[in-house]
């Protein structure tokens, strides 16, 4: 069980996606893995394949990818975001919410993160005409 995030954090992180996925047509998931056996890159793609991976016609889906447990996070933006925004990017947002993180910050560290991605979203993707929500925004476990 998540004892990292009470469940009205979890539903502002729900919110913060919304918020953040407004004003484009990029997509944000949030999954908290709870595994502790295994290769946390290689599962964190595995999840990213089965949840975002070509699953937005801009191929603009971005994964947080967080197993406080083994103290893991993945963030994994699918090639059309990632062109645009590069590793760099990535990277310096990482290092941000791992801070967060480390002085037991989770959800503002999550959430700020989320919030910040919209804001490139935007960026590269803004919305022209209709703006359907092409992946669910609710957290997923495992």
């Amino acid at each position: 069980m998540n004892t990292y995030l009470t469940e009205y954090q979890m539903a502002s992180l729900v919110e913060a996606i919304q918020t953040a996925e407004n004003n484009s047509t990029g997509e944000i998931r949030i999954h908290i893995d709870s595994n502790t056996e295994g290769n946390n890159a290689e599962i964190a793609f595995e999840v990213f394949k089965r949840l975002c991976k070509d699953k937005t016609a801009e191929r603009n889906a971005v994964l947080f990818h967080v197993n406080f447990e083994q103290q893991y996070l993945t963030i994994i933006g699918d090639e059309g975001i990632h062109q645009k925004v590069h590793q760099s990017f990535w990277n310096a947002m990482h290092d941000r919410i791992t801070r967060e993180f480390s002085a037991g910050n989770y959800h503002d560290g999550l959430r700020n993160a989320v919030l910040e991605t919209g804001l490139e979203l935007k960026k590269y993707f803004p919305i022209s005409g209709e703006n359907p929500n092409e992946l669910p925004n609710e957290i997923t476990f495992s």
